[in-house]
């Protein structure tokens, strides 16, 4: 049996990449690669060679590292994938939750998800105070939003008048406040709020120079733990998009062993945080799969 309950609050999925960057397509193009915007890039672990990232190739990653559950989030880079993420938790129901997607000028979705993902720093208007009517109904509806902000303090003014406007609304902001720009402690801090919490979905991407075990990773935790508390902290991997260098094992491993943090803020910030956050019921530790090696 694993030593903790893990639940990874930053996961992507897609039957087909159709999304775009900067107004320019975003496509696989085979062995995990993409065309971003005009230049190719390794989307992908190499061996997802149809480009496919689907749900039943994170639920054995997920089996294989010892997660329990998963938030899927969404990005626009991907392409809208609310039809794909509501098949996917028919099949998997007890393991994930799902965001829909926001996108400008079009209708946003509440039913049949369970939160709506705000890319807020892609967004063409960053004024976050126009989103009132979308946090509203997530209140209303008994939904999560789950945000990726623009770096630094720019819309943090703008979150806390969303956040006062919808005190019951469950509110979970991305990337860990963009931890390696400056001003992200600001972001940090809007977790004071009694409904908001952090996520740590790209975490390894924004400490990738420094590359495993990625201490200054871990010291940041430490940093947003004196801000806001270690019981507002959650973990996640950003997967498959950092999967092309790390395994999904690698993005938990780090954090279980690092001996900076104590078994009562590995088991919170891993797991129990988000269990409490988003309600899974049913998650429990996962048996150990043991390999060749």
């Amino acid at each position: 049996m694993r030593k903790y309950i893990a639940v990874d609050a930053h996961v992507h999925l897609w039957e087909k990449q159709q999304g775009r960057v900067e107004g320019r397509p975003v496509t696989g193009v085979g062995g995990g690669k993409s065309n971003f915007g005009g230049e190719i890039r390794q989307m992908l672990p190499p061996y997802m060679d149809d480009d496919r990232n689907t749900a039943e190739r994170l639920i054995a990653n997920m089996d294989y590292a010892g997660v329990s559950a998963c938030v899927v989030t969404q990005e626009y880079i991907d392409g809208n994938q609310d039809e794909y993420l509501m098949a996917a938790k028919a099949k998997y129901p007890d393991r994930m939750k799902i965001c829909s997607l926001y996108e400008e000028s079009l209708q946003f979705r509440t039913e049949g998800v369970d939160g709506i993902k705000i890319c807020a720093g892609r967004l063409s208007d960053r004024d976050l105070k126009k989103l009132l009517p979308v946090f509203l109904a997530a209140e209303q509806a008994g939904k999560f939003i789950s945000i990726d902000m623009a770096d630094g303090e720019e819309q943090v003014a703008d979150l806390q008048y969303l956040i006062d406007a919808c005190p019951g609304l469950k509110i979970a902001i991305g990337h860990f406040g963009m931890v390696t720009r400056p001003g992200w402690q600001e972001q940090i801090a809007l977790a004071r709020n009694q409904n908001v919490s952090i996520e740590s979905g790209g975490l390894t991407w924004l400490f990738h120079q420094e590359f495993y075990p990625y201490p200054s990773a871990v010291d940041a935790i430490l940093e947003a733990r004196d801000i806001c508390g270690i019981e507002k902290l959650m973990w996640g991997s950003d997967y498959p998009r950092t999967m092309t260098d790390i395994t999904y094992r690698m993005a938990l491993r780090f954090l279980e062993e690092t001996p900076k943090l104590s078994e009562a803020e590995k088991r919170a910030f891993l797991g129990e945080n988000a269990l409490r956050f988003y309600g899974f019921p049913k998650a429990e530790r996962m048996q150990e799969i043991p390999n060749m090696l």
